[in-house]
């Protein structure tokens, strides 16, 4: 869907999500801590939203939830477990870098 696609190249990192969602909240919160100014797109207040999740879910093989869904420069990275688990190998704040979210 071209929709997800330009969305999730607006900015440096783009999260979609729900607003109901609490891992949600995790991630997007595990941004802004680390000072990275992020694009959020709430599905569910999105006129085109369950569009967007069905191609949130083929993109990410079928699994469901959909959301988080996280995209770094432009890529997708996948959802909380795959962000946690960058972030706890060190490899996440290099990542922000090299998409120009992170200047430090």
């Amino acid at each position: 869907m071209d929709r997800v696609a330009k969305l999730a190249s607006e900015r440096a990192v783009v999260v979609f999500t729900t607003s109901n969602c609490s891992m949600c909240h995790s991630v997007t919160s595990l941004f802004s801590n680390l000072g990275v100014n992020v694009a959020v797109h709430e599905l569910d207040r999105e006129p085109r939203g369950r569009d967007m999740e069905r191609e949130l879910a083929r993109m990410l093989g079928g699994r469901l939830p959909s959301v988080p869904a996280v995209f770094i420069g432009g890529d997708l990275v996948g959802g909380t477990n795959r962000v946690m688990a960058l972030h706890l190998a060190g490899e996440l704040v290099p990542m922000l870098k090299k998409a120009g979210a992170l200047w430090l």
